[in-house]
């Protein structure tokens, strides 16, 4: 969906919602609770749970939205996280850090500004995204680019590629690891994706035949298995792990080479 789109469908949810707001709270959400408790003791248990993981997922989509707008256009999670130190508190001062995928560069600028001495590049294909980044007042020694990173990677050489949430979103995942870090030369890359073995409901879902990623351009939400073996097979060492919000963070480095 297009930000105008979006944009579109919000405006007319808030002429829709007008009407509805001359009801009291209390009574909207008991109608919606009694609406959901009702639907969920028809037919079969899992076509109801079908049904309540689709609702799920829509108040889910809502409050992401609604959580965005009170966080004044950034979603709270940034700072209620506290992911950024993760990725600050693994990179060395003065280092030239290339944060690939970095959206509208909330991560980048936190590096920017709390690392002594590094140059932060942040690349993003989505050409809204880049604006926007770059439309923030940015520290100078931060900027933003657009473009594929495997194709209009800026000059290095690169110290640290930071992957927040990003890998999740490649389909040839272990081939694109190979790649960067034969083009960015990068000592340590840090990785942060979503875990599969977060919630219950995950296998849950899977086990119903309905998707259970928390965004529907994934490719995959990995087990820790799985996150294990695809870097072993892109060349990366895991140096360094912790799981916290149900995501893997993770400070991985190339494998040494053997020598013969």
């Amino acid at each position: 969906m297009t930000p105008t789109a979006k944009a579109l469908i919000l405006a007319l949810l808030k002429g829709l919602a007008l009407p509805f707001s001359l009801i009291p709270a209390s009574l909207r959400v008991g109608f919606i609770k009694g609406l959901i408790a009702t639907d969920s003791r028809i037919g079969r248990p899992d076509g109801a749970l079908r049904r309540q993981f689709a609702v799920l997922d829509m108040v889910e989509r809502t409050v992401a939205e609604r959580a965005t707008a009170y966080g004044g256009g950034e979603h709270p999670k940034h700072r209620l996280m506290r992911y950024h130190d993760f990725f600050v508190g693994n990179i060395p001062a003065g280092s030239r850090v290339l944060d690939v995928g970095c959206g509208y560069g909330a991560v980048a600028r936190s590096v920017a500004g709390r690392i002594p001495g590094v140059t932060v590049v942040g690349i993003d294909f989505d050409e809204t995204r880049i604006i926007q980044a770059q439309a923030t007042d940015n520290p100078p020694n931060l900027r933003f680019v657009l473009g594929d990173a495997l194709v209009d990677l800026p000059e290095g050489p690169w110290t640290v590629v930071m992957l927040s949430n990003v890998l999740e979103h490649i389909e040839k995942r272990v081939d694109f690891l190979h790649r960067l870090i034969a083009v960015t030369g990068a000592k340590t890359v840090l990785i942060r994706v979503p875990l599969f073995e977060r919630h219950w409901h995950l296998p849950m879902r899977k086990e119903l035949g309905i998707g259970y990623f928390s965004d529907t351009t994934h490719y995959i939400e990995h087990t820790l298995d799985e996150f294990a073996a695809e870097t072993a097979a892109a060349g990366l060492e895991i140096r360094k792990q912790e799981i916290r919000w149900g995501e893997i963070w993770s400070v991985c480095a190339p494998q040494a080479k053997v020598g013969n």
